[in-house]
C-alpha cells in the first residue's frame, strides 16, 4: 500500500516556487487518489477457502460480493493514510493562500512594476489613430499568481477528493457521509 509524501517544510519561497508546489501536490495525489483503486485492491486478504476448481467452469459475469473490502480495512486505510494525505495537502494549500493574500515586501518584480505603470500613465494615446493603444495589461503580482494557483488547486482538489470518495463508497461499502464530513470527522477525533 502507498504511503503518502511527508508534508513539506511551508515557507512562502515553497509557496512561490510554483514548481515546487504543483511538484508536491501532484506526487501526493499519484500516489494516493490517483491510484486508488491499487491501494484498495492492496487491502483484500486472500482467499480464506483455497482455491476451488470448479470456479474456473462458469464465466463470472457478475462481479463477486467479494469486492466489498473489509470495514475494518477500510477504515484503517482512510483513517492512517486516506485523511492524512488531504489532509497534508489542505495545509500546504491553506499556508500558502495565506501568502497570496499576505503583503509581499521580498517581491523582486515590484519596482520594474511601478515604474512600467507609471511610463502607462504619461504615455499619449491618440485612440482615433490606434484604438488598441489604450490597452495595458499591467503585470501580476506574485501574490496575485499564487492566489490563481491556489484557486486552480483546489478546484482539482475537490474533483480528485469526490472520485476518491466514490471509490471507496463502492469497493468499501457507502456510508451514505460526503467526504467533506468524512474528513471533518476524522480531523475532530484527531484533535480529542
Amino acid at each position: 500500500m502507498s504511503q503518502p509524501p511527508g508534508q513539506p517544510q511551508l515557507t512562502p519561497q515553497f509557496c512561490f516556487n510554483q514548481t515546487a508546489l504543483r511538484d508536491f501536490l501532484r506526487i501526493s495525489r499519484s500516489t494516493i487518489d490517483d491510484s486508488i483503486a491499487q491501494n484498495l485492491n492492496a487491502l483484500v486478504t486472500p482467499s480464506r477457502a483455497g482455491f476451488n476448481p470448479s470456479s474456473t467452469a462458469s464465466r463470472q459475469t457478475t462481479p463477486p460480493r467479494s469486492r466489498i473490502i473489509d470495514p475494518s480495512a477500510c477504515d484503517g486505510f482512510k483513517d492512517r493514510v486516506l485523511f492524512q494525505s488531504w489532509q497534508n495537502r489542505s495545509d500546504v494549500l491553506n499556508y500558502c493562500a495565506g501568502v497570496a493574500t499576505s503583503p509581499d515586501p521580498d517581491d523582486p518584480d515590484v519596482v520594474s512594476r511601478q515604474v512600467e505603470s507609471e511610463r502607462m500613465r504619461e504615455r499619449v494615446v491618440d485612440e482615433r489613430l490606434d484604438p488598441y493603444s489604450a490597452r495595458y495589461f499591467p503585470r501580476e503580482a506574485r501574490t496575485e499568481m499564487l492566489a490563481s494557483v491556489i484557486r486552480n488547486e483546489r478546484g482539482v482538489e475537490n474533483i480528485i477528493r469526490k472520485r476518491t470518495w466514490d471509490m471507496i463508497a463502492e469497493r468499501c461499502g457507502d456510508s451514505g457521509v460526503s467526504w467533506e464530513a468524512a474528513l471533518d470527522r476524522w480531523r475532530a477525533g484527531r484533535e480529542n
